[in-house]
């Protein structure tokens, strides 16, 4: 439950899934996008989650695959949500990208940008059996997430 050290293909690949459609974002920003007056407490969060997460998928091997059922579908689900969130990035790269756009929701999952992954790196840490990446998911799930719905609420997008 501690986790095994050692690279995790698996995790540099959730990673690049994570990080690519980020960079693109830089330069698609929804017009009025600013992080000015964000939960100082909320952004402690997502930046510890970040840091946690980004370091657990990486240094701990027990993310790579090994077809022991029932776990494999652990991996399998987690990483139907990874997908999900490149479906969302799709949609919103070929949105008008407003700032309704980025704080959608996704087959039902609101404000999907920062649950979809959360929820996708919560998973891979159960399919790990790693408390290191269920942690840091919780952290950044509070942090990223919080952040979101208080961007949403801030527009006046309803649930």
């Amino acid at each position: 439950m501690l986790g095994h050290f050692g690279f995790s293909y698996v995790g540099m690949l959730y990673l690049l899934m994570l990080f690519l459609p980020n960079i693109i974002w830089i330069k698609n920003k929804p017009q009025g996008y600013t992080s000015e007056g964000e939960n100082r407490i909320l952004g402690i969060f997502e930046n510890t989650g970040q840091v946690l997460a980004v370091c657990a998928a990486v240094i701990f091997s027990d993310f790579n695959i090994r077809p022991e059922f029932p776990w494999i579908l652990w991996l399998i689900i987690s990483f139907v949500f990874m997908l999900m969130y490149e479906l969302y990035w799709v949609r919103y790269f070929r949105s008008p990208k407003t700032l309704s756009d980025f704080y959608s929701s996704f087959a039902g999952i609101p404000v999907a940008g920062a649950a979809l992954p959360v929820i996708a790196f919560f998973l891979l840490g159960i399919y790990g059996k790693n408390i290191w990446m269920l942690l840091a998911a919780v952290i950044l799930g509070i942090g990223h997430i919080g952040i979101h719905l208080e961007h949403r609420k801030g527009i006046g997008i309803k649930r």
